[in-house]
């Protein structure tokens, strides 16, 4: 039976581990007991994004964007409270109480769509195992070519499309309704009316998601001349091309071994490496990399070293660039890219935000033909060999060093040369960089230094200084109100919440926020055990209230003063600022009432009266000021 809708919300909350829904969207990097990042919801040049998975928060230092991983995926989402627990409960198989069930339509779709894909992936491979289709013979003569035999095609489920308009359409059509085939992008309206499969006469490969459900395919010619060469499925409610990676199911477990990850161009070229024992590897899905690519692989690989391994010529080096590029913009501002080889300087690769090297074997074959030619071994000693990006970039930049023969020429090379310098943060590092560069192309060392100082000073603006968002313009009262809340936030607390409430009976809180924030947390103490369940049945309370959130948020890092104090030594804290805070309110009301005073007559009958109460205002403030 279905509990309360704060039973189920609490259970979701307990099964979700804040470090796991964050990674998913940034990448970040232990420090301490915290995690750091790039703020995803500001255009962030430096980690301000904290992380602190003991009390399941982040904030962000810089913004000021705070809260518990719930509200994390609603913002990153933009999906409303009620519908992501709906999701969640039925993602974790929980019980929706009945008053906030919603229509399962959407839930029953994509599972339809899921069964129908995993059909049709099953078909298509029995059509090419058991010969089943005249394709099938021309499909495995191309598949022997390629040195794929039936224990690849089984591993990776390849199969074959019949020339047939309606093969696939008619098998799955008894299970399946045409709305549910259509979406899962199986069959495609004909011009002459009803339905025909989306892929014919071709080789199909199935794109698995990263739990190893069949959520797309692409498809390869299988006759020269057939255009396109490669069909792959349209994005669709189970498939995203932009944050699915091909390979990724069955490299995922070597990446993390090998704590490495190459990324290929193609199916054909992660199919012949894995299959030859290059196992983690991956490639994207008919699409450039993405930085939703790069932060789905981090999770994989703590040292994030990533190669990159594309086809050799003009456009796989331009690919290879943009890569490199999309990486680098996802690590941005968590360290510095690994600029030198370990055969320089030897280094702890932990204070690397990431390390980019570039696979490219002199015989100028794509992975997938060089595994098959040359070997896996021979693949494997190049990628032991393998340069770093910014080494594979000079290199390629100098190659072309003797097309430019008079000094106009050379000075606009050298502007080429200068942007990839200039990213060597290490002043050392960069010093031997230039030197070889300069010697390389016979110009004083000392003009490239001038060059990249004038870039510098061009490039830089304002956006790469983040000023740190702490509380501005608060008053004293506000910051000594937040920090009396702030214990109720304290773990391990010596005091009970009753003890904590009674000592603060007569505090009177002047902020509508700060007013509502104690109101909600007389009304929970009653209810919850400890400080963990408060916090997040506040959270969950403030759902809809962002201010009330990010003052939360504030009370909890305020609260990191007070652990680990001693009993007494907690009771006094509680004390001081009580007293401060009554101390500020008498200091603030007695300034009142002598601006008052000062626009009385001392004729006029409220003279006295007046006095009497700032006679009384003064001896509170004085009796608070001994406390």
């Amino acid at each position: 039976m279905a509990g309360s809708w704060e039973e189920l919300v609490s259970k979701i909350k307990d099964r979700l581990d804040i470090v796991d829904v964050i990674s998913e969207q940034v990448v970040l990097k232990k420090r301490g007991n915290s995690y750091w990042g790039l703020c995803p919801f500001h255009n962030d040049k430096n980690p301000s994004f904290c992380v602190t998975p003991h009390m399941g928060i982040y904030k962000c230092f810089s913004c000021g964007e705070a809260g518990d991983a719930l509200k994390f995926i609603m913002k990153t989402r933009n999906i409303d409270f009620k519908d992501l627990i709906v999701e969640l409960a039925n993602r974790f198989g929980f019980e929706v109480p009945q008053s906030h069930s919603k229509d399962s339509g959407y839930k029953e779709l994509k599972e339809q769509m899921l069964k129908a894909t995993r059909a049709a992936a099953i078909y298509y491979n029995n059509l090419l195992l058991k010969n089943s289709d005249e394709n099938a013979e021309i499909a495995n003569k191309y598949l022997e070519k390629r040195g794929i035999n039936s224990e690849i095609i089984k591993k990776f489920h390849i199969g074959v499309a019949s020339k047939s308009a309606t093969m696939l359409y008619d098998e799955l059509r008894k299970d399946f309704s045409n709305d549910v085939l259509e979406k899962a992008g199986l069959i495609i309206k004909s011009d002459k009316g009803g339905y025909i499969d989306r892929f014919r006469n071709r080789v199909i490969i199935p794109i698995q998601s990263e739990s190893g459900e069949f959520v797309a395919f692409g498809a390869r010619a299988l006759e020269d001349g057939q255009n396109p060469k490669y069909l792959n499925s349209s994005d669709s409610l189970i498939y995203n091309k932009s944050k699915i990676l091909y390979g990724l199911y069955t490299a995922k477990d070597a990446i993390r071994q090998e704590d490495s990850v190459i990324l290929m161009e193609g199916y054909f070229d992660v199919i012949s490496s894995q299959a030859h024992g290059i196992e983690n590897c991956v490639a994207s899905c008919g699409t450039s990399l993405t930085s939703d690519h790069v932060k789905l692989l981090s999770r994989y690989t703590k040292s994030r070293k990533i190669y990159l391994s594309f086809d050799t010529d003009s456009a796989g080096q331009k690919a290879t660039t943009r890569g490199a590029e999309v990486i680098k913009d996802v690590f941005a501002g968590l360290g510095d890219i690994k600029q030198f080889d370990e055969s320089y300087i030897s280094s702890d690769k932990d204070k690397y935000a990431c390390e980019i090297r570039v696979i490219a074997p002199p015989e100028g074959k794509d992975p997938d033909e060089f595994v098959r030619s040359v070997g896996a071994d021979a693949y494997k000693m190049y990628m032991e060999k393998a340069p770093l990006f910014i080494d594979f970039q000079l290199e390629q930049i100098l190659k072309q060093k003797d097309e430019y023969k008079t000094p106009q020429e050379k000075a606009q090379y050298v502007k080429t040369i200068i942007p990839v310098l200039a990213e060597i943060k290490n002043r050392v590092i960069r010093s031997e960089y230039v030197d070889m560069v300069a010697q390389s192309i016979g110009i004083d060392a000392g003009a490239i230094h001038s060059e990249i100082r004038v870039f510098e000073r061009a490039n830089f603006t304002q956006s790469d200084r983040i000023v740190k968002n702490v509380t501005k313009n608060q008053t004293i009262q506000q910051k000594a109100q937040k920090n009396l809340l702030s214990v109720f936030l304290v773990p391990d607390s010596p005091l009970t919440f009753t003890q904590i409430n009674e000592m603060m009976a007569q505090v009177t809180f002047d902020d509508e926020i700060l007013i509502n924030v104690k109101s909600t947390i007389d009304k929970l103490i009653c209810t919850v055990n400890n400080v963990k369940e408060l916090i997040e049945h506040l959270y969950t309370e403030f759902v809809d209230n962002p201010e009330s959130q990010t003052v939360l948020q504030e009370l909890i890092a305020l609260s990191e003063v007070y652990k680990d104090l001693d009993e007494n030594d907690f009771i006094n804290v509680i004390n001081e600022t009580i007293a401060k805070i009554n101390r500020i309110k008498h200091e603030k009301e007695a300034k009142q009432i002598k601006s008052l005073y000062k626009g009385v007559d001392d004729d006029d009958p409220k003279a006295l009266e007046i006095q009497m109460q700032l006679r009384d205002k003064i001896k509170n403030l004085r009796q608070s000021e001994k406390i």
